[in-house]
C-alpha cells in the first residue's frame, strides 16, 4: 500500500491534471483499487467490469497526473501492463498563508 502524500502548490498544470484525473468516477474507482494492490490491465478491467481498452485509457489519465505508475512484465501471451498507486493522500494548497503585520 502506498504511503506517499502528494502535495500540490504553485504548479497549476499539475493541479489541473490531478483534478481532471479525479473528476471521473471510473478513474477514482481505479485509483482506490490500486491503493490496495497492484493490478494488470486485464485484471483491473475484470474488477471494474469494463473493457480493457477503456480501462487502459483511464489509466493513462492517472499516469499523466502522476497518481499511479505502470511497468511492463512478461505475461502468458506477450507482455502485460501492471499498475500501482504511488500516493494515498493528495493535498492541494490553493494559496499560501499570508502573515499580516500589526
Amino acid at each position: 500500500m502506498p504511503s506517499e502524500t502528494l502535495i500540490l502548490k504553485d504548479d497549476e498544470k499539475a493541479i489541473v491534471n490531478v483534478a481532471k484525473a479525479l473528476a471521473s468516477e471510473t478513474r477514482w474507482a481505479i485509483l482506490k483499487l490500486l491503493t490496495e494492490k497492484e493490478y494488470d490491465i486485464s485484471r483491473l478491467a475484470t474488477a471494474m467490469q469494463q473493457t480493457e481498452a477503456n480501462v487502459s485509457a483511464q489509466v493513462k489519465h492517472l499516469e499523466k497526473a502522476k497518481l499511479i505508475t505502470c511497468r511492463y512484465e512478461p505475461g502468458e501471451h506477450g507482455v502485460r501492463k501492471v499498475c500501482k498507486a504511488v500516493v494515498n493522500e493528495i493535498i492541494i494548497k490553493i494559496a499560501q498563508k499570508v502573515e499580516v503585520e500589526p
